[in-house]
């Protein structure tokens, strides 16, 4: 995927996220230093039904722009979910999880991106 179409991607998620009133949401650009992808999405959600109806809403918005998912993990266990569109990974927490995996940590060595810079 194009760096281009990555950051629209982001957009997408991002605005999906928002829409479900998903909290927290970080844009991390990785891609300087992590051949992963070029962007993470990292969002929580207060509840199961909150962050299943976040996870629905990002694949749907997606899907609709013509972008589809290489592969979600943890879909439906609702505390973390992963959807991998290749240049851009979508993570979806609850708040316990978000704080023990800590992803904003583990990545701080990526680029801050703020949602609406997108």
């Amino acid at each position: 995927m194009e760096k281009e179409e990555s950051r629209k991607l982001a957009a997408i998620a991002v605005g999906a996220l928002e829409d479900k009133l998903g909290r927290d949401i970080k844009v991390i650009e990785i891609d300087e230093i992590s051949p992963l992808a070029d962007y993470f999405v990292i969002a929580t959600g207060r509840n199961v039904n909150q962050t299943d109806a976040m996870v629905e809403a990002t694949m749907e918005a997606a899907e609709k722009a013509g972008f589809s998912p290489d592969h979600i993990e943890g879909h439906k266990n609702g505390n973390w979910t992963l959807i991998d569109f290749k240049g851009v990974v979508v993570h979806v927490f609850d708040e316990e999880a978000r704080g023990f995996y800590d992803l904003d940590r583990i990545w701080k060595d990526g680029k801050q991106i703020e949602p609406d810079e997108l």
